[in-house]
């Protein structure tokens, strides 16, 4: 298959043992009652193999609603996959599952959503700091508050639950260039957590400018997560979001979804130039 012919959202790439692992949201239906994920396997990123399934929702009871934006880490020798379902109290929320393999089958690990579940939350990333601590950063959705806001909360040592306090580091219209949809609702969408070849710790997340979706990016002082930061003007903003970032090498890659149109979105790769105190999109791959 060609990237093309791939019709997912949230694309998220694992790159080992010279092979590239890609994950997303089934995005018929955009990603509602889908069943699962699936997993896609290349050696180069431009040829992929067909899907094959890594989670099945319906077997955990997980097919209510949504199944979004599954993105896979490896912790302490396991796979860990942090994805968005909708909770029997019909709000969203992340949820992490574990396996041995990258393949799956994935299986779950919190009890319910790790997020709080008296909130609308999604696309939830993990975020190993420089001591070592795992941290969930993730979106409190504008479906609920109106200002979506993206959030961080300290994960327990097998990730199966938060080990403190929430903190809420901003407001999607904080940022000084997103724009509302709707009735004056400002998104947050798909943080991703990044840290440059000279340490810097930067963070990329979606919102929207002039109705394209678009990925912006925050930058932290002292390369630490927390309150301090900036933002800076965004990487994308022509119809293009929900990406991340994965180091092959010496090379350095963003992935992200577009168009942001339902039956139409695909994986696009851009070679992501790391100038250690910046990072911008270099070229298309």
């Amino acid at each position: 298959m060609k990237k093309e012919q791939i019709n997912i959202r949230d694309p998220f790439v694992v790159c080992e043992n010279g092979k590239y692992y890609l994950f997303g949201t089934r995005a018929k239906d955009f990603g509602v009652c889908t069943k699962g994920f699936d997993v896609y396997i290349s050696e180069d990123l431009e040829n992929w193999s067909d899907p094959v399934e890594c989670f099945n929702s319906e077997k955990y009871g997980l097919n209510r609603e949504v199944n979004w934006a599954p993105e896979v880490h490896k912790y302490k020798g396991k796979y860990y996959m942090f994805a968005t379902f909708t909770q029997e109290n019909g709000l969203r929320g992340t949820y992490s599952l574990c396996s041995d393999s990258l393949l799956g089958p994935f299986e779950p690990c919190s009890k319910g959503a790790l997020t709080p579940q008296e909130w609308e939350c999604l696309d939830g990333t993990l975020y190993v700091d420089e001591t070592g601590a795992p941290y969930l950063v993730f979106c409190h959705e504008h479906t609920q508050i109106i200002d979506g806001t993206i959030c961080c909360a300290r994960l327990n040592d097998d990730l199966s639950a938060f080990a403190g306090n929430v903190v809420t580091m901003f407001s999607a219209s904080s940022c000084g260039w997103a724009d509302p949809i709707k009735v004056n609702h400002y998104v947050t969408d798909g943080p991703f957590m990044y840290r440059s070849k000279t340490g810097e710790l930067f963070m990329i997340w979606s919102s929207f400018v002039k109705g394209n979706y678009a990925q912006g990016v925050v930058k932290f002082q002292n390369g630490r997560l927390g309150l301090d930061f900036e933002h800076l003007k965004p990487l994308l903003d022509s119809d293009g979001g929900h990406g991340m970032i994965f180091c092959d090498g010496e090379k350095t890659y963003f992935t992200y979804h577009t168009p942001n149109r339902s039956g139409f979105e695909h994986p696009e790769f851009c070679l992501l130039e790391d100038r250690g105190d910046i990072i911008n999109i270099e070229n298309e791959f």
